[in-house]
């Protein structure tokens, strides 16, 4: 679990620095594709991270997914 908490915290790392850049390039009125681009990047690393919160913290393991009836 390590290794996940580490990339975890890669990702959000990342995120961060995407939400920064933006707020950079906003500040010095950059070309609004790179803005865009950013902005993008945060959002897709944001969901990122919560894809692989619910994939590892919150997934049901598999032998609790088959129940007998």
């Amino acid at each position: 679990m390590s290794e996940v908490e580490k990339t975890l915290l890669y990702i959000s790392e990342a995120r961060q620095r995407a939400a920064k850049a933006a707020q950079e390039l906003e500040r010095d009125d950059a070309e609004l594709h790179l803005i865009k681009a950013m902005r993008e990047s945060e959002k897709a690393l944001a969901d990122e991270h919560r894809r692989l919160m619910q994939a590892t913290y919150f997934a049901v393991p598999e032998d609790q997914e088959r129940f007998a009836v």
